[in-house]
């Protein structure tokens, strides 16, 4: 088998499991050439993601272990150029701009088990000068497209797991409720870049949003695309679950939120409590609780219906690629790009919460496109 060498930044199998926090090693990456299925191709850009943290702080899990491998290069959210197919490869060509799709193990219906450059093993992500993909996980930006590169690259992995959650958490509110208008419906969510992805969703199919962060900086953002934003830390210690359901009480006319997003996890008693009648809570995410407590009973008084969601169908990629370009539908990036020579930086940064963006960017190859 013919083997093939790059430049990456490389997270190695712990001796001791996980918990135990790794470091990025820069260094020559070995992997086999691409079968025909496959495609070699150049990141130009990539968008650093939770996941990524979680791979470098072994929490959950250690990922190489998990995978069965002694390294792994990560990053599943960015911009490729594809340089070569193999002979069966029928979704791009060479020479095509494409954002990564990261389902990396699909069940028979088409829903990832595994994620791509996470925990699929044999996957290779973003922090690489050259990596190879199957041809199914990497969708063609729209040609001649009205946005950055680096937008596309914040949108690969956020903004379609925003799309197929939100289509399954509407698709209950509508099956209980069709006959309330938009305006009507109460979307709210915690900060993060999903959830950002979704309330503008929301607000463009005309319900009233709101969205809880905590910094200047991000409230302003929200604002500034006309989204209510509620400052989480000017809540109370010791009164934020009362605080909260202020807050709702005030936005909805007592009548509770209809559709919450949630991807954190960390106040999920708080935001049972803040769902109306019938409301739906939807989540996608591992990042903080791994186990809800959950009153059944009074769960199902109210009508409640809690949508779990784990990324998206291919279709559902190509779906929400067509709606951005269509609508707009894409992040509005501010703050640094950071450097290949930067990702140890990065990191760091987003380990110690000092990024205020919501989609950190980082270039690999982009100044030789």
């Amino acid at each position: 088998m013919k083997m093939m060498s790059t430049e990456a930044w490389v997270l190695h199998r712990s001796e001791q499991g996980a918990g135990y926090p790794a470091t990025l090693v820069r260094e020559n990456f070995e992997f086999p050439d691409i079968d025909e299925n496959e495609v070699l191709a150049r990141p130009l850009f990539g968008c650093w993601e939770g996941n990524m943290g979680h791979a470098i702080q072994r929490s959950p899990i250690d990922i190489c272990a998990e995978r069965g491998e002694e390294k792994v290069v990560i990053g599943n959210s960015g911009v490729v150029q594809v340089t070569r197919c193999g002979s069966a490869v029928t979704t791009v060509r060479e020479g095509d701009i494409c954002l990564i799709f990261s389902n990396g193990m699909p069940d028979e219906f088409g829903y990832p088990k595994r994620i791509f450059a996470f925990d699929a093993p044999g996957t290779m992500g973003v922090l690489a000068r050259t990596i190879k993909l199957d041809q199914r996980n990497v969708i063609r930006i729209p040609e001649n497209t009205r946005f950055k590169l680096e937008q596309w690259a914040a949108f690969s992995l956020r903004y379609i797991t925003a799309w197929a959650n939100w289509r399954v958490a509407w698709g209950c509110w509508q099956l209980q409720m069709p006959e309330v208008p938009p305006s009507e419906v109460y979307v709210w969510a915690w900060g993060g870049g999903t959830a950002y992805a979704q309330i503008l969703l929301a607000k463009e199919m005309g319900c009233p949003v709101v969205m809880l962060a905590s910094t200047p900086e991000r409230i302003a953002h929200l604002k500034g695309l006309g989204i209510d934003a509620v400052d989480r830390s000017a809540f109370g210690e010791k009164t934020f679950e009362e605080d909260l359901l202020a807050a709702v009480r005030e936005r909805t006319g007592g009548r509770g939120v209809s559709i919450f997003i949630d991807h954190i996890g960390a106040h999920y008693r708080s935001t049972i409590k803040a769902l109306g009648r019938q409301g739906v809570i939807t989540t996608s995410g591992w990042k903080r609780a791994m186990t809800y407590p959950t009153v059944r009973a009074a769960e199902c008084i109210a009508r409640h219906v809690h949508v779990f969601t784990h990324y998206a169908r291919y279709q559902e990629g190509l779906d929400a690629v067509a709606f951005a370009e269509e609508r707009g539908w894409v992040p509005s990036l501010d703050g640094k790009v950071y450097t290949f020579d930067e990702i140890p930086t990065l990191a760091e940064q987003y380990v110690a919460g000092k990024l205020e963006s919501y989609f950190p960017i980082f270039s690999v190859n982009a100044r030789e496109a």
